[in-house]
C-alpha cells in the first residue's frame, strides 16, 4: 500500500504492487525485483522519519497554543493529520517491500488503503477549504465573520473527515489481498478494465481536478480584489498579516500541485497509452513526490508563518536557555538553579520562565 498512489496505477494485465515489484498473468507468482529496491526502502525510511516528526510537531503546537486557534489554522491542522496518516502508511510499503508480499492480512490491506485514501481526500478539501477562506477574508471581510468563526471551522473539518469516508466506499469494498499475486490491492470485478479506469477517473476528479478548479477560481476573485484595492490607503498590520497568511495558503496549494499533479497525470495517461514496465521509476517518482509533499507542509509552516515559527522555536527549545537562581522554600538555605528548557512537559511555580523536565535539583524547583 504505497497508499492511494500504488493502487491506482496499472497496467496492462498486470497490477503494482506497492513494492513497485510487477507480476504478470503468465509468470503466475513469479516475481520480478527492480534494482533500486533497497534505496527505495532507504527513500521511505527517510521520507517516513522526517514526515512524521515534522507532522506530529504541528500536531502539537496547533492543538497546544490558543494563539494558533483560528479559522485557517483549523484547517491546517485537519491538513496536518491527513499528512500524518497519509506518511503512516509507509511502514507497510517498506515491509512489503523488503518481502516482496503483503504479509498483514486482509484486515490490515482494507484499514490502510482506506485510510490512505481517506487521507488524500481529506488533505485536498483541506486546502480547498483554506482557499475558499481566504478568498471570503479578502472578497467578503465584514459579512464573513460569522462563517470564520474556529468552532465552524472544526465543525467543517469533521465534515471533511465523513465526506472523505463516504467518497472512498469502494475502497472498503473491493480492497483485498490478491491471491495470485499476494499483493494489497483493489479487487474489480468484471470488466477489470473499465471498473478501473471509471474509479481512476471518478477519483482525479474528485481528489484533484475538482477542486483545483475551486482553488483556482477562489484566487482569481481574491487577485481581482486586491487589484481593485490597491490604489486604497496603506494596509493596517492586521490586514498585513492576514496577507501574509494568505500568501503562505497559496504557497501550500501550489506545493501540493506540484506533487500531486504528475501522480494524477500519469494515472489518465496510463488509461490512454500504457507505460511500459521498464519505465517503472516513473511510477516510483511520482508516488515519492506525494510523500514528499506530507513532509514539505510542516517546514512551509514554520517558514511562511511568524506564528508557526515562534511555536515551533517555543516546543523544540530553540530559544536561548536562561539560567535562573532557585527561590529559597521555607526559609531553607539550599540553593540550586534550574535551566530554561522553554515549554516542555513541566515548569516551575516559583519562577517565572523556568520550565523543563530537564530542571536541576533544587528547593526552588
Amino acid at each position: 500500500v504505497a497508499g492511494y498512489g500504488e493502487w491506482t496505477t496499472k497496467t496492462s494485465g498486470r497490477c503494482i504492487s506497492s513494492t513497485y515489484n510487477f507480476t504478470s498473468d503468465s509468470f503466475s507468482n513469479t516475481t520480478m525485483l527492480l534494482p533500486f529496491n533497497k534505496v527505495i526502502v532507504i527513500i521511505h525510511t527517510i521520507v517516513f522519519i522526517v514526515g512524521f516528526l515534522g507532522n506530529t510537531l504541528a500536531i502539537y503546537v496547533m492543538a497546544r497554543y490558543a494563539k494558533m486557534n483560528t479559522a485557517t489554522n483549523i484547517y491546517i491542522l485537519n491538513l496536518a493529520v491527513a499528512d500524518e496518516l497519509y506518511i503512516l502508511g509507509i511502514p507497510f510499503i517498506g515491509t512489503n517491500s523488503v518481502l516482496s508480499y503483503w504479509p498483514f492480512g486482509e484486515a490490515v490491506c482494507k484499514i490502510s488503503m482506506t485510510a490512505d485514501a481517506m487521507s488524500q481526500f481529506a488533505s485536498t478539501f483541506s486546502l480547498t477549504l483554506m482557499s475558499i477562506d481566504r478568498f471570503l477574508f479578502v472578497v467578503y471581510p465584514v459579512r464573513s465573520v460569522k462563517w470564520r468563526k474556529p468552532r465552524l471551522a472544526k465543525i467543517t473539518s469533521c465534515i471533511v473527515w465523513v465526506v472523505s469516508f463516504l467518497i472512498v466506499l469502494p475502497v472498503i469494498i473491493f480492497s483485498s489481498v490478491q491471491e495470485d499475486f499476494k499483493t494489497c490491492n483493489m479487487s474489480w470485478p468484471e470488466p477489470h478494465d473499465v471498473w478501473s479506469a471509471v474509479f481512476i477517473l471518478y477519483t482525479s476528479i474528485l481528489s484533484f481536478f475538482g477542486p483545483l478548479i475551486v482553488v483556482c477560481l477562489c484566487y482569481l476573485f481574491i487577485v481581482i480584489k486586491v487589484r481593485s484595492a490597491r490604489e486604497r490607503a496603506g494596509l493596517t498590520k492586521r490586514r498585513k498579516s492576514e496577507r501574509k497568511v494568505t500568501r503562505m495558503v497559496v504557497i501550500i496549494v501550489l506545493v501540493f500541485v506540484f506533487c500531486w499533479l504528475p501522480f494524477y497525470t500519469t494515472n489518465i495517461v496510463n488509461l490512454i497509452h500504457i507505460i511500459p514496465e521498464h519505465s517503472m521509476d516513473i511510477y516510483f517518482s511520482v508516488v515519492i513526490l506525494t510523500y514528499v509533499n506530507s513532509c514539505a507542509n510542516p517546514f512551509l509552516y514554520a517558514f511562511l508563518s511568524k506564528n508557526f515559527k515562534e511555536s515551533f522555536q517555543k516546543v523544540l527549545c530553540f530559544q536561548k536557555a536562561n539560567v535562573a537562581r532557585a527561590a529559597q522554600v521555607g526559609g531553607g538555605g539550599g540553593g540550586g538553579f534550574c535551566i530554561d528548557y522553554s515549554c516542555i512537559l513541566g515548569y516551575c511555580p516559583q519562577l517565572t520562565g523556568c520550565i523543563g523536565w530537564l530542571a536541576l535539583d533544587s528547593p526552588g524547583c
